[in-house]
C-alpha cells in the first residue's frame, strides 16, 4: 500500500511547535529559524486545507482541528520512534545513513570514521555510495559527501577538505553531526587512535561498476 503523506519537515515543525505554542521555541528545539518553522506550518496547512493555529500577538493558540491533529501526528511519532529502537543494536542508540558521491574514494574515510565511532560510540554510521542531493532530498540519507558546492533551501552546504557535507538545517547542528564534520576536517584526533580496533567500514566496489549498495560501521 502507498501511503499519501506531508513533508516529515513539516510535520516536525508543526508538533514542535504545538508543543511549545511557540515557533521560537520550536525553531530552538529543531535548530532552524523562526520563520523557517513557520513556513513549514504554512505549507502543511496549505496542504491540508484546514488552519491549524490561530495566530495573534505574541500567541500561538491551536485550533480545533490542529488539537486533534497534534494528537495522531504525536501517537505516529511515539510509533516510528519505538519502532526504530526495537531495531537498532545493543549499544547503539541512533544510526547516522551517510551517502557518498560516486567519485568519493573511501580509502581515507575508514580512518576518519573510527575516529567518529571512538567520539560517538552510541552511533552507528551507515554507508551509500554513489548517492547525491537526490538521495536526501527523497529521505533515503541523512547527509550526503557532494563533490562539489549545492545549495537547496533547507540545507545546508559545507566544505570539507575533499567535497561537501550536506545536510538538513534541522539536523546539521546536533553534536553528532558536528562531531563527524570535525573528524571529516581531520580536526578530531583522538590519543590511541591508531592503537584501538575501530570497527570496519566495508566498501561497496567501484561506484562506476555496480550500482549503490549501503555498507555498515557499527
Amino acid at each position: 500500500m502507498t501511503y499519501l503523506l506531508p513533508p516529515l519537515n513539516a510535520l516536525r515543525a508543526f508538533e514542535a511547535g504545538a508543543r511549545h505554542l511557540s515557533f521560537k521555541h520550536a525553531a530552538h528545539e529543531l535548530h532552524v529559524t523562526a520563520g523557517a518553522v513557520s513556513q513549514q506550518v504554512r505549507l502543511l496547512e496549505e496542504r491540508l486545507g484546514v488552519q491549524l493555529f490561530e495566530r495573534r500577538t505574541r500567541q500561538l493558540i491551536l485550533t480545533s482541528a490542529g488539537e486533534t491533529y497534534l494528537a495522531r501526528i504525536r501517537q505516529a511519532f511515539r510509533c516510528l520512534a519505538d519502532a526504530t529502537a526495537e531495531l537498532r543494536p545493543e549499544g547503539v542508540t541512533s544510526l547516522l545513513h551517510v551517502g557518498v558521491h560516486a567519485r568519493f574514494v573511501p580509502d581515507g574515510l575508514r580512518t576518519r570514521l573510527a575516529q567518529f565511532r571512538q567520539a560517538q560510540p552510541q552511533v552507528a554510521i551507515r554507508l551509500s555510495q554513489p548517492a547525491g542531493l537526490h538521495e536526501l532530498l527523497e529521505g533515503k540519507v541523512d547527509l550526503v559527501i557532494a563533490e562539489r558546492l549545492q545549495r537547496y533551501p533547507g540545507y545546508r552546504c559545507e566544505p570539507l577538505e575533499s567535497g561537501f557535507l550536506i545536510g538538513p538545517l534541522g539536523t546539521t547542528d546536533c553534536p553528532e553531526i558536528e562531531t563527524l564534520r570535525c573528524c571529516l576536517l581531520g580536526h578530531v584526533v583522538l590519543e590511541g587512535a591508531s592503537a584501538t580496533k575501530a570497527p570496519p567500514v566495508v566498501d561497496t566496489a567501484s561506484p562506476a561498476a555496480r550500482p549503490s549498495k549501503p555498507s555498515f560501521a557499527v
